[in-house]
């Protein structure tokens, strides 16, 4: 049976994927590949930098505790590049360390458990649906504006 995500993505994702732990790499990036996005994979957080700094990616997913560098350290150094990168926390210590979207500068942290698969999805989903650009803000002023006037308000 294929996995699809609840609200497909209109473009496969290039993502860059970094996890330690060779297991969850590889399932991850299977899982991530079954939905048709672009994988690259590494288990070295600072040979991932390096990667991103050379790569063209449009999210990075990454473990939390990893020797080196861990997940915070590699998310401020990609944000030091790349301000508006999307990026996804993965930790088994979500709920102990109280990782956050605020405290991680991460778009999205996800609790690596039974339901890890769904909530990963929904995460990629949610995440790359944000920076899908909307209408501009200053259309929605200017259509207020002119159902005012037509008002003959002011």
């Amino acid at each position: 049976m294929a996995l699809r995500s609840p609200e497909t993505i209109d473009k496969p994702v290039r993502i860059l994927l970094v996890d330690d732990n060779r297991h969850g790499l590889v399932a991850r990036k299977s899982i991530l590949e079954e939905l048709g996005h672009e994988m690259t994979v590494s288990s070295d957080p600072v040979e991932a930098l390096e990667v991103f700094r050379n790569g063209a990616f449009d999210l990075v997913i990454t473990d939390y505790k990893m020797p080196r560098m861990d997940g915070i350290e590699l998310i401020a150094n990609i944000r030091a590049i790349t301000p508006a990168m999307s990026v996804i926390l993965i930790s088994g210590f979500v709920d102990a360390l109280g990782l956050t979207e605020e405290n991680t500068g991460s778009d999205a942290v996800v609790q690596k458990s039974a339901n890890e698969v769904q909530q990963l999805v929904r995460a990629v989903t949610r995440v790359m649906r944000k920076r899908t650009p909307k209408k501009p803000a200053g259309s929605v002023t200017k259509t207020a504006n002119l159902r005012a006037n037509s008002k003959g308000v002011s």
